[in-house]
């Protein structure tokens, strides 16, 4: 006891204080450890295993691509092909400890020099301006806590990283940061992040891809590729000197990394494309059953084609105006849609959802049924004033031709003659032709539906039109080639529909006979294109509907302008408008087809005994669609001949943003392009 005071008394008051605080300290270390131990031993229980935090998160990756592989919308957060550690690039790895934690491999999930190098800088300026997190305590905020920079936050988080630490090895660790970590532009994960930025899987990353992409985790918003390509380039050079500081690359390396050479992937188009992938998406459920992995869409669209009908619409459409175009290929295959002038204005899709007036346009059906019972192109017919139960048609301007053949009734869009057409072989007998040919709304049978009063699609017109192009035989137009996981595996692959002749091959030989002549000498000769074309104009009353619908080398496409409103607009007439817009897409979309020549030369069924046309034949006064006289030679001309109507010129400007600039095409997996 003695020996005890006089130690106290050689140590004095001030090593007194000294031992006291020291041993104080001590017991709160050990306390504290002790607590620290106990909330970890508590948050280990509570991990989730390592099994489990692999899982997919909720929502799936789509990503639609067109004909040629390019990549035209992605949907959903992206989360690529889960890489183990030994798939993982040792590129990406060196890089993301490089530049997010140089210590991951010497700390135990929390790295008390980063700590204190953030508290300090906490307590210097009065916020938090520097962050200490390791890798671990990066993954436990994402899994668990949020990004909030509150202190509570900040403990819980540190908890949870000691407590990872001794669940989990260095390596899990990594792997599961790498697959789950977000990188900008909707990716998670390194694969995910690496098929965005650079359209190809992270197995085959390079050193300077893994710099780009190591450097999003400080702040993805601002160095995204997609958000700032130039910032992306400065950040991956900075990862790139942070690696060679570290030892994990030599200076020779470093200088060899050109991360402003790395081909970035083309941004999707987000304009005109979004009225084709709107329309196509909803079909996904009733094509696949995959829910969760991620999945690549393949589908009909040609970029070409879709920039060209883009353009199209955009240059001929009149003022106040809207547009719509349906590019069908022989086989169903949609090859371009636009269902307005704008998607960001609107993107109501007026190619496949609006219904409007045909007008003249219907009288495919008219004259189809008229062939069907008996009638010729060569049939005499009489252009006349008639009256069908109180309602009495007219021609635009109020003309009349007398007698003519039945071919040039039709060229020149003739009201009367479809009128009496109705009447003899019955309105009931054409709705059901035009349901035959895939006509869906409602169809009335009063005497004027010969001229186009039913409300129809844009698409369904062109279906009808593209029928009549296959001889006859039933077409159903589709836009999803192959639907596949990013790993290759196929969960839907298109096959030949069913095909049905819907009307005898002559009776469609004929109506091509009647359509071609339409674009060669009637009202539909704004459409030539310097090839055989046949097609059909629709004008609607006081203008409110103008249509050209037709086809050539194999391609059938139908136009449509007016309002949504439904006023009436100056140059709205279909053989104006329309058929000029129809024919500047057709001329690039047709451009590289052969030539093709129809088969108009039919051997009709015997006729009947006793069996007569309308009556007539005298001189004729040639009329366009609005009763207008048409001045030249009334004979059939040459259909090579080019249009005598220029489209407008085009703004490039325009063009470009509408379809989203000019894309590098992706190569398509083997058999995308003749999956149908």
């Amino acid at each position: 006891m003695a020996r005890a005071r006089k130690i106290s008394k050689e140590r004095g008051p001030m090593g007194t204080w000294i031992y006291h605080i020291v041993k104080a300290g001590v017991i709160a270390t050990f306390l504290g450890v002790m607590v620290l131990g106990i909330f970890v031993a508590i948050a280990r229980g509570e991990i989730d295993s390592f099994e489990d935090l692999k899982a997919s998160p909720n929502g799936q990756m789509i990503r639609i691509r067109a004909a040629d592989g390019t990549v035209i919308q992605s949907l959903g957060p992206s989360f690529g092909r889960w890489l183990t550690i030994n798939q993982l690039p040792s590129e990406m790895k060196d890089a993301m400890v490089a530049v997010e934690d140089r210590r991951y491999y010497m700390h135990p999930g929390v790295d008390p020099i980063g700590i204190t190098r953030s508290f300090y800088a906490r307590a210097v300026k009065g916020r938090w301006t520097q962050g200490g997190s390791t890798i671990t305590q990066q993954l436990a905020r994402n899994i668990y806590l949020n990004s909030n920079k509150e202190f509570g936050r900040k403990i819980r988080e540190i908890i949870l990283a000691l407590a990872m630490e001794t669940k989990f090895s260095k390596d899990q660790i990594l792997e599961l940061y790498l697959n789950k970590v977000y990188f900008g532009g909707g990716a998670y994960g390194i694969d995910a992040a690496s098929r965005k930025f650079f359209d190809h899987g992270a197995e085959n990353i390079s050193l300077a891809e893994a710099a780009i992409i190591a450097g999003l985790v400080k702040a993805p918003s601002r160095y995204a590729p997609t958000a700032d390509a130039q910032a992306a380039v400065d950040r991956a050079e900075v990862v790139v000197a942070v690696m060679q500081d570290a030892g994990m690359i030599t200076a020779t390396e470093a200088a060899g990394v050109k991360p402003a050479d790395v081909k970035l992937a083309a941004e999707s188009p987000q304009d005109s494309v979004r009225y084709f992938t709107d329309w196509i998406l909803p079909q996904l459920n009733g094509l696949i059953d995959e829910t969760e992995k991620p999945i690549d869409v393949w589908t009909t669209l040609d970029l070409k084609m879709q920039r060209a009908a883009t353009a199209a619409i955009a240059a001929n459409v009149p003022r106040g105006a809207q547009g719509a175009l349906v590019s069908i290929d022989r086989d169903g295959a949609v090859k371009a849609m636009v269902g307005g002038t704008d998607y960001v204005s609107s993107n109501y899709n007026r190619a496949v959802t609006a219904v409007r007036q045909p007008g003249s346009a219907w009288k495919l059906f008219v004259y189809l049924t008229a062939l069907e019972a008996g009638f010729r192109p060569e049939d005499m017919v009489e252009d006349k004033p008639v009256e069908i139960e109180g309602w009495q048609p007219k021609n635009s301007g109020g003309k009349y031709a007398g007698s003519i053949s039945l071919r040039t009734a039709f060229a020149y869009s003739k009201n009367t003659v479809a009128a009496q057409i109705g009447e003899e072989v019955g309105t009931s007998s054409i709705a059901n032709m035009a349901r035959r040919f895939g006509i869906t709304t409602p169809i009335n049978t009063q005497p004027s539906m010969v001229l186009g009063t039913s409300e129809s699609r844009v698409i369904d017109m062109t279906q009808a039109f593209a029928v009549i192009a296959a001889k006859g035989r039933s077409i159903t137009p589709y836009g999803i080639s192959k639907v596949t996981t990013i790993d290759g595996e196929t969960l839907y692959a298109a096959k030949p529909s069913s095909s049905v002749q819907l009307v005898d091959d002559w009776v469609a030989g004929a109506m091509t006979d009647l359509m071609q002549s339409a674009v060669a000498t009637g009202t539909g000769r704004a459409a030539n294109i310097g090839r055989p074309v046949a097609g059909k104009t629709g004008t609607t009353s006081s203008n409110k509907d103008g249509w050209f619908l037709g086809f050539s080398s194999g391609l059938t496409t139908g136009v449509w302008m007016g309002r949504d409103d439904a006023r009436s607009i100056g140059g709205l007439e279909g053989g104006r408008a329309p058929a000029q817009a129809w024919a500047a897409y057709m001329r690039i979309a047709v451009a590289n087809r052969p030539v093709e020549r129809f088969a108009t030369e039919v051997t009709f069924p015997e006729r009947l005994e006793g069996e007569e046309p309308l009556l007539g034949e005298e001189e004729l006064l040639q009329l366009d669609e609005n009763g207008m006289p048409i001045e030249g030679d009334p004979t059939i001309e040459d259909p090579g001949l080019e249009p005598t109507v220029e489209p407008q010129p085009l703004d490039d400007a325009f063009i470009e943003r509408a379809i989203g600039g000019r894309r590098e095409p992706r190569p398509a997996p083997e058999g995308a392009e003749n999956a149908r």
